[in-house]
């Protein structure tokens, strides 16, 4: 029952998928949101999923919350980015719904390049996703901001703030673990089983990485997860003060979107307030 249903669910977000396939440019061209799918919490509520298609191959953009960046009802933020990467970002981040929320929708709408792009969202069956365990019994990578943990995997993720006073970096470490699981039959590939990829996620000015794709020292940890266990570490520096949320996602062997299943990755949240120089 639950294959079935998780197959019904991909050939509906494949469907979607197609839509977003159009021509892309430099620059100039708009962001889609892309409504990934919803899954149950344990607590009864539902978590719907999103993520987005920038059409631009070089141009990211800014796009504040409110009338151009916006969630409604109960809006217009609803933890939506405001910093948009190019190209398909998979599963940024998801918007929590009640227990009772039946038939009803909630739908993302921006506005770039002069042009207004929008997806209702809601509660069909035929989407629901199982972004904790794939069909193969694959399980996204764990992710912990510190070596005992706690740790957390999937698209929910976990959050840590810091602060820091411009012009100084800010140190980002994080530990990670797999079970480095492959499909029944595959050779293992050679790459490593976790990658790690950093980006700005919301803030006013720009974020430079000194690495934003970290390797991962290989350490060992206790975690839910122990095949594959490590640390990785990069640094961070703003060009402005403010109020800045920096996102990392960690892909497993099924890489970007799990291969259209919508699992096997997990997001985290560092959220860094920028001090002026003293």
């Amino acid at each position: 029952m639950a294959a079935a249903a998780l197959a019904a669910g991909v050939l509906a977000l494949s469907g979607q998928q197609t839509s977003l396939v159009q021509p892309t440019q430099e620059s100039g061209q708009s962001v889609t949101p892309a409504y990934e799918g919803w899954f149950a919490n344990p607590d009864g509520t539902f978590s719907i999923l999103f993520g987005y298609f920038n059409r631009n191959t070089k141009q990211e953009l800014d796009i504040p919350v409110g009338p151009a960046n916006r969630i409604e009802p109960s809006g217009p933020d609803r933890g939506q980015p405001t910093h948009f990467l190019t190209r398909r970002q998979w599963g940024l981040f998801a918007v929590k719904v009640p227990k009772d929320f039946g038939k009803q929708k909630i739908t993302w709408s921006l506005t770039s390049n002069g042009k207004t792009n929008e997806i209702p969202a809601g509660l069909d069956p035929l989407w629901e996703l199982a972004p904790f365990l794939d069909a193969t019994k694959n399980t996204p990578p764990y992710l912990a901001f510190a070596a005992d943990g706690p740790f957390a995997n999937g698209p929910l993720g976990t959050v840590k703030d810091l602060s820091v006073v411009l012009p100084d970096p800010v140190t980002l470490d994080l530990w990670t673990a797999d079970d480095a699981s492959v499909v029944p039959g595959a050779v293992r590939p050679r790459t490593p089983a976790v990658t790690l990829a950093w980006s700005k996620y919301r803030g006013p000015g720009a974020v430079r990485f000194v690495n934003e794709r970290p390797s991962i020292e290989a350490v060992p940890l206790k975690a839910p997860a122990t095949v594959f266990t490590g640390k990785a570490s990069t640094t961070a520096t703003f060009s402005e003060p403010g109020e800045y949320t920096l996102r990392i996602q960690a892909n497993d062997w099924s890489g970007d979107g799990g291969r259209g299943f919508q699992c096997c990755w997990s997001n985290a949240q560092v959220k860094v307030s920028v001090k002026p120089a003293r």
